[in-house]
């Protein structure tokens, strides 16, 4: 009798990881990753790199031009432009990382509840179909609200919409998975439901995780971006893209570089992001694999 083996847990997830093959899925990906490294880079650094301090005013220096004091100029309170948008690169890329990395660990362990056992995969859907009726903005934008404006507040404004669409997700790779011959045959010679879901079903929703994990992190970036134009994010002290640009807006027409750096960071960020999902989903997709065979 033939026997049904698998790879194991770790083998199955570490086969997953796109690391050694995205310099091969051509120029535009590679390039991607280039200035998506550069911007982590420059924002993991920015304390040492930023030429003045971002929050220092001086009314005596506001709206000044560029020049070799300020690079990119100074804002409405005097503070260095550069400064700012190298320093609020680095709470946005952390608020991006923060809420992906939250929404899809809970998201998970729904999804593979409501996958694998069927009296709570009715309640558990429901709950997340009203949750993805409501717009998440107006869900974010009320969260905030609520708890005031701080980065564990947006992060878990940016988080709560997110989640139903990882559920929904994995709960579909579960839902085929389970009835693998591997399953069948762990779950008949008496392995755990523990064991059969984290060691023999969870491998299976790495590379969906893996691809949508980047398309959150983009997306939360650019949540946090309009909380803030809108005035419902992070305090306003705090330098991020989108505070940068909701201060430089009154000021658009007479000094436009207020908007328009942290709008180029944040799109070449997004945007970067954005590539290397696609480059990633298009290794980790057997299907178009099979289609380009």
């Amino acid at each position: 009798m033939a026997q049904t083996t698998r790879p194991s847990g770790m083998r199955s997830i570490l086969r997953f990881l796109p690391l050694p093959r995205v310099a091969a899925l051509g120029i535009g990906p590679t390039i991607a990753a280039v200035v998506l490294l550069l911007i982590i880079v420059v924002t993991i650094l920015s304390p040492w790199l930023a030429p003045h301090d971002p929050m220092a005013m001086s009314p005596l220096q506001r709206l000044k031009p560029a020049s070799a004091d300020y690079i990119l100029g100074t804002d409405a309170y005097g503070r260095d432009l550069l400064s700012r948008v190298i320093i609020g690169g680095r709470i946005s890329l952390f608020i991006g990382i923060a809420a992906a990395a939250v929404s899809v660990a809970l998201g998970v362990l729904i999804g593979l509840v409501a996958g694998f056992f069927r009296g709570a995969d009715a309640v558990i859907m429901r709950m997340m179909d009203a949750l993805m009726a409501m717009p998440s903005i107006l869900i974010a934008i009320a969260l905030v609200a609520l708890n005031g404006p701080s980065i564990g507040s947006v992060v878990a404004a940016i988080t709560v919409p997110e989640i139903p669409r990882v559920v929904r997700l994995v709960r579909a790779v579960i839902l085929t998975a389970r009835e693998e011959p591997y399953v069948e045959a762990a779950a008949a010679l008496g392995s755990s439901t523990f064991k059969i879901l984290f060691q023999h079903l969870l491998p299976n929703t790495m590379a969906p995780m893996i691809v949508q994990g980047t398309y959150i992190v983009a997306s939360a970036i650019l949540t946090e971006a309009i909380l803030s134009f809108l005035g419902a994010g992070v305090s306003t002290e705090i330098p991020t893209w989108g505070n940068i640009m909701a201060e430089g807006r009154t000021f658009f027409r007479i000094k436009p570089s207020l908007v328009l750096w942290p709008g180029l960071m944040l799109t070449l960020c997004i945007l970067s992001i954005n590539l290397l999902g696609d480059a990633v989903r298009d290794t980790l997709d057997p299907r178009l694999k099979m289609r380009e065979g």
